[in-house]
């Protein structure tokens, strides 16, 4: 069934029958943002997937962009009139190894879903941040987006200097405005996040790893204010963590972006979280918010070990994902802090559950 944006939904059938056709390796994604602050409506996008094909079929790879440039599979140019909602066949596949390259221009965003861009009002400043949850990754590169196809990921990012870029990854700055980011253990496409930015960071380093937070410029020094006490939280369930699961943090480093109009509460992107900077206070708060932040940081880092690094094969097991991930903040913030949140939940949180659980579907 088509979608109002012309796109086409996967289907269950659909993924499995891919599934079970191939194995996704490698990501290597490039994308370009170096006119992303003067006014540009989209962004270079280049793909290279490397897979292979446990025999010969037909399958295809979703991808979103404004303009098709070009498209080769094992060398061998693809139509890019094929590209029809969404999706670009890979016809008469052999069994084997294959390599597809995507070159594309991709749209920014306003919606929160795929590459989002914000313009500070205040003071003029530009932000990028991606959302590829749940479906929207073929806004930004050529995915066989399904959550049990996983892959290692190579991002390189393209930004105005002076910028910082953020990735699943660390990310080092090779020359001045390009940067690239280390290599992830295999994740879901749904997963992949770049954040880019003249962004206020404040960094620190906790069990030998990077730990960073991060917002935008105009609301520095109100992350300032509390950064010792988001830190402290962070530090605090991570350790919290790592008592509970025998399986060590899979990834190699922690940040955690405070972005402008964000469309969720925050994701749980391996390596950076991004949260709604609401959560960045700009004036005296209740106890109770200050707990709430502090589920929201347990709750995402919960999914570092369960939902990214172990992953749902499909949508229909979200409710397990999130409800363990809810139980998992609660409890840890609990364990780990002197907050007591599970009154907020018995007040705010715990009818959620009774209504859904009078529902039909249920």
């Amino acid at each position: 069934m088509a979608t109002p944006t012309g796109t086409t939904s996967l289907t269950r059938i659909e993924a499995d029958t891919r599934a079970a056709l191939l194995d996704v390796h490698h990501y290597t994604v490039d994308l370009d943002f170096g006119l992303a602050a003067d006014g540009a409506d989209t962004f270079p996008s280049t793909t290279r997937i490397r897979f292979t094909a446990r025999r010969p079929g037909d399958t295809f790879v979703e991808l979103r962009p404004t303009t098709l440039r070009e498209a080769t599979l094992d060398g061998r140019p693809l139509d890019p009139a094929t590209l029809v909602a969404g999706r670009l066949p890979l016809r008469a596949l052999t069994a084997g190894e294959h390599e597809l390259l995507v070159h594309a221009d991709m749209p920014y965003s306003r919606t929160g879903e795929g590459v989002h861009r914000f313009t500070d009002p205040e003071d003029g400043l530009t932000y990028l941040y991606s959302m590829c949850c749940m479906t929207e990754g073929p806004l930004v590169f050529a995915a066989f987006d399904q959550p049990d196809l996983k892959a290692a990921f190579d991002l390189t990012v393209t930004a105005p200097v002076g910028w910082t870029v953020l990735g699943n990854g660390i990310a080092t700055e090779e020359n001045p405005g390009r940067w690239r980011c280390a290599t992830t253990p295999p994740i879901s496409t749904y997963f992949m996040a770049v954040a880019a930015g003249p962004y206020h960071s404040v960094r620190t380093e906790h069990a030998g790893l990077p730990f960073g937070i991060h917002t935008r410029r105009s609301l520095a020094a109100h992350l300032d204010k509390d950064a010792e006490e988001i830190l402290d939280i962070t530090r605090r369930c991570f350790d919290r963590y790592h008592e509970l699961f025998d399986e060590p943090y899979p990834f190699d480093s922690y940040d955690q972006a405070f972005v402008p109009e964000f469309n969720a509460g925050a994701m749980e992107n391996p390596g950076l979280v991004t949260l709604r900077d609401e959560y960045v206070f700009r004036s005296a708060v209740t106890d109770t918010q200050r707990e709430v932040r502090g589920v929201v940081i347990a709750h995402e880092m919960a999914h570092m070990w369960f939902g990214d690094l172990v992953t749902l094969r499909w949508w229909d097991d979200t409710w397990l994902n999130e409800s363990f991930a809810e139980f998992m903040g609660y409890q840890v913030l609990t364990d780990a802090t002197d907050f007591r949140p599970w009154t907020e939940f018995a007040i705010s949180r715990k009818s959620w559950g009774y209504d859904a659980d009078q529902r039909p579907s249920t």
